[in-house]
């Protein structure tokens, strides 16, 4: 392999990696695993959506809950976002203006970790099927039928 397709395959494989962080499913798509790429979307997202919506949007809490907020962050940057608004939204009074309490909060939390972890996995999948060759790096498209 000369140094050029090497240069191109690492930052091919970068490319991959940040678009699959930034969109869920973004990295299978650019190697043309379509089906997977609409099925990890929808899943990451899903996931993300059903834990703010249970616990609200105080569960991306920079601040109180770091290890969580870390786990949050790898579903998306858009994830971090979400973090300075409940960071920085302030009452008049100095409270924080988006808390989350109870066991809502936990199920919110546990939900949102979860999908940035199920999207690291699935960076490291699209990587590891671009490293391998699959997907456009061998100039085929997954079968339709």
């Amino acid at each position: 392999m000369t140094t050029q397709k090497k240069v191109d395959h690492g930052l091919l494989l970068i490319v991959v990696g940040l678009a699959a962080w930034a969109v869920p499913g973004a990295g299978h798509l650019i190697i043309k695993e379509r089906r997977r790429a609409a099925i990890i979307f929808v899943a990451v997202t899903a996931t993300f959506l059903v834990g703010l919506y249970v616990g609200s949007i105080g569960v991306v809490d920079p601040i109180g809950a770091k290890p969580w907020y870390i786990a949050q962050l790898m579903a998306s940057p858009a994830v971090g976002l979400i973090g300075h608004v409940t960071e920085t939204a302030v009452t008049e009074a100095g409270q924080r203006q988006y808390v989350s309490y109870g066991r809502a909060s936990d199920v919110g939390q546990i939900y949102t970790s979860i999908a940035g972890l199920l999207n690291l996995l699935c960076i490291l999948s699209a990587v590891y099927m671009t490293y391998c060759g699959r997907g456009e790096m061998i100039g085929e498209e997954e079968d339709d039928g």
